[in-house]
């Protein structure tokens, strides 16, 4: 009930509501010794998260995750997204702490898209999108995938709206690494989803071929991990766990002139 009375308030009484929680919750966390690279923001430790209670899961400052301040690394380490020129970034289920900083960047070429949120600038079916081939320098999907039916044709839309030699972000909670994909049509009830694929919601157990479902889509793939990219001290000072899994790095390879 208290649930339902909450989403019907207007959406600047629920932001106001979340962010008087939000700094409520955060002050023990005040101090020194983490920093979120998503708000730049210093805490004595980010806040257990999760059911299995990760620690260093979330930060109380903006509610970043491993997966995202992995993310917002990677976007300013290892690509152009930040670079000053004009593009076009297609943000589907776009993170609350992620958007606005996007938005600022970007500018009008900054389109976040989703099929439920009444927020995002369009509603979007991933496997029929309505923008013409070639449109977008950038695409971020994260944790979306898994919730789709026909994801190899989100995949295949995703590569066809990408403008060669633009660049695709597609990340998945691997839950199956040791194995492949695991999907059955006939698991449909939210218990069993949650019994097999670890959320009610979610329709596959990503495995260790989920880099080939997307190179089968178009995409040249290069799988990053955190190691490899930050020493030990940084993934300590911005909690880059385990937790935070692996950026698939997509491109589109350019057409022959």
């Amino acid at each position: 009930m208290i649930k339902n009375s909450f989403q019907s308030l207007p959406f600047w009484a629920q932001d106001s509501l979340r962010n008087t929680r939000d700094v409520v919750l955060s002050l023990p966390y005040r101090g020194t010794g983490r920093t979120c690279p998503v708000c730049e923001k210093d805490s004595r430790k980010f806040r257990e998260y999760g059911i299995l209670h990760r620690e260093d899961g979330r930060c109380m400052q903006c509610g970043a995750l491993e997966r995202h301040r992995f993310a917002w690394l990677f976007f300013q380490k290892m690509t152009n997204l930040f670079d000053g020129k004009f593009k076009k970034m297609l943000h589907v289920g776009a993170e609350r702490g992620f958007e606005p900083k996007l938005r600022k960047q970007l500018g009008t070429g900054y389109i976040t898209a989703d099929l439920f949120d009444p927020r995002a600038d369009v509603k979007m079916d991933i496997t029929d999108i309505q923008y013409s081939d070639n449109v977008f320098d950038v695409i971020y999907c994260s944790h979306v995938l898994e919730h789709v039916q026909d994801d190899k044709k989100a995949m295949r839309e995703f590569f066809r709206v990408l403008k060669p030699g633009g660049w695709a972000i597609l990340l998945v909670p691997i839950l199956n690494g040791d194995h492949p994909t695991f999907e059955n049509p006939e698991i449909v009830t939210p218990e069993e989803r949650l019994a097999i694929y670890g959320q009610e919601d979610h329709v596959r157990k990503y495995g260790n071929d989920y880099i080939d479902r997307l190179r089968e889509s178009g995409f040249t793939v290069r799988k990053y991990n955190v190691p490899e990219l930050f020493d030990a001290q940084q993934r300590k000072q911005m909690g880059l766990t385990d937790s935070c899994g692996d950026i698939f790095f997509c491109t589109k390879p350019q057409t022959n002139s």
